[in-house]
């Protein structure tokens, strides 16, 4: 590393821009962040439940990025804290601790499913307990597979750990085969989709859809993904936290252990050209014309936004571009408060009746679900065990949604119909909700907007087929000293891979800066 303290710029303060924040500053860089948006968060971001913003397909009503600063801020991004242990080691190294900045319950009940009035399933932290809750559900056969399933997942989760998650780079399989070894390469499942594996384990087609829809938790289709995705099922049963206060504690803390770090944070600061000297990145541009210097930069922003040029000409080639055609998932969301009887969870999913149909349409004919569709919801106000203080709650619904916005965005009328049918078939199931307010929908045309050049795609490209996992952009780009971090980056999706995204873009920056001085 150089002997002077070196300049890092961050463009982006999501979770993976944060983090890499945090972990130069404490290491001495002298590091600002820039974020376009008026709050921090990224997609960590609150919405108002009581706004009462228009449901019209055209308006998103309050979908402003980061804290809502209104009436009963509702986290509308991510929703489930898992893998704490990269905060944990995160924070240890910044002379920190998780337990003292954050206030998290671990889950007792992980989440609740339903396919009608009558068919429930609860699913919990104990492995125990889940086999017994579908052996009464489904019989003792699907309890047993229930059993081989959890440990065929964390076999999986175990051979990806180091050589994958922990790489900067998301290399090739032949690359993975040599750093983990042929038998652990067999052992991730990676030729088989993830719905076609599950047949050898469940026979009854509503657990073959409860565990499918894990390939969702990154924006793709269970019937394309590779049975890889299995490990988030062993993800989610290691542990999942409840934040006190909501998600968006989590950008907060890291921001706050950033600045007092010496990090400087600058938010409605939009930057518009990455500029190079010599071929590196030694500069940005923002919207007023201010020009800050750094010697590397990192971007925390969708690559998408990078190949698209709204960063400039100069770095629109820093890596492959993404088809459209390639794209995860968007969604469908809406907020806002209500009463209701049902024994709702803090997470709770009701299934669709044709789930095969609903990715048809969503990844084939790039449309709205157009039967009964699959409908999660957050219970933000529900405790570790489901219970919920008396009175109206604040909910976050989502429906999965095509991201094509850019090329052909969903017409007002479907995203109308689409509405009906998701609160019809939750008044079908017994969810009976008595909105405070008009529910402040979001759409893949807000997305996109406040992630460009996305097509409001939340998990950047969906993981279908073999190797698409190892097509993420890994920290390096093609142009020296330009570094990526986020969710659309490897190692994938979710709050915890977005951190390990960041600490994995410091640690290459510095080693690169030492190897130049050395």
């Amino acid at each position: 590393m150089p002997a002077t303290q070196p300049r890092i710029l961050i463009i982006g303060a999501g979770i993976g821009g944060l983090t890499a924040g945090l972990d130069l500053a404490r290491q001495g860089a002298d590091v600002t962040i820039l974020e376009r948006a008026p709050t921090i968060g990224g997609k960590m971001r609150q919405v108002p439940a009581g706004s009462g913003g228009p449901t019209s397909a055209g308006g998103a009503g309050q979908t402003t990025s980061g804290s809502a600063g209104g009436l009963h801020p509702t986290d509308a991004g991510p929703t489930v804290f898992t893998m704490r242990w990269v905060f944990d080691a995160l924070l240890a190294d910044a002379g920190a601790s998780l337990d003292a900045e954050l206030t998290l319950r671990p889950a007792h009940l992980l989440a609740r499913h339903a396919w009608n009035e009558s068919d429930r399933l609860d699913l919990f932290a104990d492995i125990e307990e889940s086999a017994d809750a579908i052996a009464a559900f489904a019989g003792p056969a699907e309890a047993r597979g229930y059993r081989a399933f959890c440990a065929r997942a964390q076999r999986i989760y175990d051979s990806l750990e180091t050589p994958f998650l922990k790489s900067s780079q998301p290399g090739s399989p032949f690359a993975l085969v040599r750093r983990a070894g042929v038998a652990d390469m067999l052992a991730i499942a990676a030729f088989s989709t993830l719905w076609r594996s599950l047949g050898a384990y469940f026979r009854d087609p509503r657990l073959r859809q409860l565990f499918g829809r894990y390939a969702t938790y990154n924006g793709s289709s269970p019937y394309l993904a590779p049975a890889t995705l299995m490990l988030i099922a062993h993800v989610e049963r290691a542990g999942v936290w409840l934040v006190e206060g909501g998600m968006f504690r989590v950008a907060e803390m890291l921001a706050r252990l950033a600045t007092n770090h010496g990090a400087t944070i600058r938010t409605q600061s939009h930057v518009t050209e990455i500029g190079l000297t010599n071929g590196r990145a030694t500069h940005a541009t923002l919207a007023t014309g201010e020009r800050i210097d750094a010697d590397a930069i990192i971007l925390n922003a969708d690559p998408a936004a990078l190949t698209a040029g709204l960063f400039g000409p100069q770095v629109a080639a820093a890596v492959p571009r993404l088809r459209a055609a390639d794209r995860s998932l968007s969604a469908l969301t809406w907020v806002f408060r209500a009463e209701t009887t049902y024994p709702l969870a803090h997470h709770t999913v009701i299934f669709g009746d044709d789930y095969a149909r609903e990715f048809t349409d969503i990844f084939t004919h790039h449309r709205a679900p157009t039967g009964n569709p699959t409908i999660y919801i957050c219970a933000q106000d529900r405790n570790e065990r489901g219970e919920a203080p008396p009175g109206p709650e604040r909910l976050f619904l989502l429906v999965n949604a095509p991201a094509q916005a850019d090329t052909s965005p969903l017409p007002p009328a479907e995203i109308t119909e689409c509405q009906t049918r998701t609160f019809q078939h939750l008044q079908r199931c017994g969810v009976i909700l008595t909105p405070e307010q008009t529910p402040t929908l979001t759409g893949p045309q807000q997305f996109h907007s406040l992630f460009p050049a996305t097509g409001g795609a939340l998990y950047g490209q969906a993981v279908h087929g073999t190797t698409a996992a190892f097509k993420r952009p890994g920290s390096a780009t093609k142009i020296p000293r330009l570094y990526l971090a986020g969710g659309s980056t490897h190692p994938g999706a979710g709050v915890p891979m977005a951190a390990l995204s960041g600490r994995l873009a410091a640690s290459h920056l510095m080693e690169d800066l030492a190897s130049t001085a050395r």
